[in-house]
């Protein structure tokens, strides 16, 4: 039960848990405070950072660790100080983060205006974070996860869970940038990269009313999807001679969803308008990559970055969600086959995003 002081999930013990090596066992959540949750849970999307960190690919893992941070679920114990107007039998989720200092201690600007995301003093992730108590936070690969109240969002009605689960983390991380830099109408987009993240990118920028949307990959195997997401134009940067220049100055925003760090940027860059804006949301492992300044300079190019969203970002794109009924593309496996869905993530089969369920 959600109320005993050790729940189950899927924990890696080492890095060798990305290759499909995570055991099913018992871990302590955070001792329980007044201001938490308990969710049961139903649903829990696969995101890249999973792989990531069990591989101890963006620094060193705090092991054991169980992964899984696009969570939804059913709320079974509710403090009697937590905010959000959240009750007991509520469908909640939990992105990627799970607490920050919320001026708890000293003051602090970020949490103050509503950019928890980017809280300096205490940035807690849902999984190998942690709490300002000295506690380690668990993710979603789980049965129950325990969160602060604060980033517990309400899931609203004419949305399914497998639907908002994958939102959580991959929706906010791509819808956030795009409303921040005017995503609408009279903006042409860019998307580079055709997965998890870069589907959601489709999804959204066709829903907020972009002028074009433009799809960008390798290969052209994944134009016809691309296209039924939204895309208008699909470029593939293997198979199309001369792609940069033929596109040239069109774009007023490129969202880049892609992680590698030999993705070839002054082409990329060649897409954009002058003064356009180019979101980088991919982190290589090791967390490096090459920017051309010349390329940069010469166009009055914008490079940003963007971290998933703020809580009331996150409600703002579940509202979106559900009013536009935008549907991901989303293949929903038994949470018992946690460990064969890493393996298949890591060799691309992903067609855009897992769900891992737990068959109640």
């Amino acid at each position: 039960m959600s109320t005993n002081q050790m729940f189950e999930g899927w924990l890696g013990l080492d890095c060798r848990a990305a290759e499909g090596k995570m055991v099913w066992g018992e871990f302590e959540p955070k001792q329980w405070e007044e201001t938490d949750v308990d969710i049961q849970i139903t649903h829990c999307g696969v995101c890249g950072s999973d792989t990531h960190t069990l591989r101890s690919g963006w620094g060193s893992t705090n092991f054991p660790c169980c992964v899984g941070h696009e969570i939804v679920g059913i709320a079974v114990r509710v403090g009697s100080k937590a905010v959000g107007d959240i009750q007991v039998g509520d469908r909640v989720g939990v992105g990627a983060q799970s607490d920050a200092c919320l001026s708890r201690e000293e003051n602090c600007e970020e949490c103050n205006t509503g950019q928890e995301k980017y809280c300096t003093k205490n940035w807690t992730g849902t999984y190998n974070g942690v709490f300002m108590n000295g506690e380690k936070s668990y993710g979603g690969y789980a049965l129950y996860n325990r969160c602060p109240s604060h980033f517990v969002i309400k899931i609203p009605d004419g949305l399914s869970s497998a639907a908002a689960a994958p939102m959580l983390c991959a929706g906010i991380t791509t819808f956030t940038p795009l409303k921040k830099h005017g995503c609408g109408p009279g903006k042409r987009v860019g998307v580079i990269g055709v997965g998890g993240l870069g589907h959601f990118a489709l999804l959204f920028a066709k829903a907020l009313g972009a002028d074009q949307v433009v799809a960008i990959s390798r290969g052209s195997n994944k134009k016809e999807d691309a296209m039924k997401m939204g895309a208008d134009l699909y470029i593939s940067t293997q198979e199309q001679v001369g792609w940069s220049k033929s596109n040239a100055a069109t774009l007023d925003l490129i969202i880049s969803t892609v992680d590698s760090p030999k993705m070839p940027l002054t082409d990329y860059f060649t897409l954009l308008k002058a003064n356009g804006v180019f979101i980088q949301l991919g982190v290589p492992d090791g967390g490096m990559l090459p920017v051309p300044i010349p390329a940069l300079i010469h166009r009055g190019i914008t490079l940003a970055g963007s971290l998933i969203g703020s809580p009331h970002e996150i409600r703002d794109m579940l509202q979106v969600a559900a009013e536009k009924n935008i549907q991901p593309w989303i293949e929903e496996r038994p949470m018992e086959d946690a460990n064969q869905i890493i393996i298949d993530m890591e060799e691309g089969k992903a067609r855009y995003r897992y769900v891992l369920v737990n068959e109640q």
